[in-house]
């Protein structure tokens, strides 16, 4: 096989995706790689939306809405450093079987490695001990929307990230062609419509700053 059709090549580059999104990647020091030689001193690993996509097997408002929360309160709690996975407890608002928090506490915690009891729980000493670090109804929010709070256990500073998702442009008529395209009866067209729609919504989110509020909490 060539290297373009090698199923086993990891070193595809963007164009094998059916589109690139515009969203700067996530950096964060992770001390266990380091120490077990996964990463050279100070090198952070980088985490990309397209990662995210991976690990949530699409693409879409809840998913993109994720990945900024994550950045956005990662960017406001460390403004100077990268921050450090074992180092960051993230508390959600709402419950772990709501399908919004669910899905968005299990994507950021795949960007800063906080999880709950079935978590990591460290080197000799528990050191990188990464479990009781998600937690769920954690706080009242001021708003019904997606609400996440990252805290750093270092410093106790602690930042909240509202995603207000009722203001992602809604797509319009294209995403009625969804269940057609479930059942394989919409046109080329049809697809190619939603598709386009879709990806704008998704980009929207990860371009459009307005559609989150970032608030430093006293400690």
């Amino acid at each position: 096989m060539s290297e373009t059709t090698n199923p086993t090549d990891t070193n595809r580059s963007k164009e094998h995706w059916a589109v690139e999104y515009d969203v700067e990647p996530i950096r964060i020091h992770d001390p266990v790689a380091e120490t077990l030689a996964v990463l050279e001193p100070g090198e952070p690993f980088v985490v990309t939306y397209e990662d995210l996509v991976k690990a949530a097997g699409h693409s879409c408002p809840t998913a993109s809405g994720a990945y900024r929360i994550a950045q956005l309160g990662l960017d406001a709690l460390y403004p100077d450093d990268q921050p450090v996975r074992s180092e960051i407890e993230v508390l959600a608002a709402g419950p772990r079987d709501d399908a919004t928090y669910g899905v968005m506490s299990r994507l950021i915690s795949y960007v800063t490695g906080a999880a709950q009891e079935d978590g990591f729980g460290g080197l000799a000493g528990g050191y990188g001990d990464r479990h009781d670090m998600l937690m769920f109804d954690a706080f009242e929010p001021d708003s019904a929307a997606p609400t996440f709070r990252f805290r750093r256990t270092d410093t106790g500073e602690t930042v909240e990230v509202t995603y207000h998702v009722s203001e992602v442009p809604d797509g319009g008529p294209a995403l009625s062609h969804l269940q057609q395209i479930i059942d394989g009866t919409a046109s080329e067209d049809d697809r190619e419509l939603f598709a386009d729609v879709w990806r704008g919504r998704v980009q929207s989110v990860l371009s459009d700053d307005s559609l989150f509020t970032v608030t430093a909490i006293e400690h």
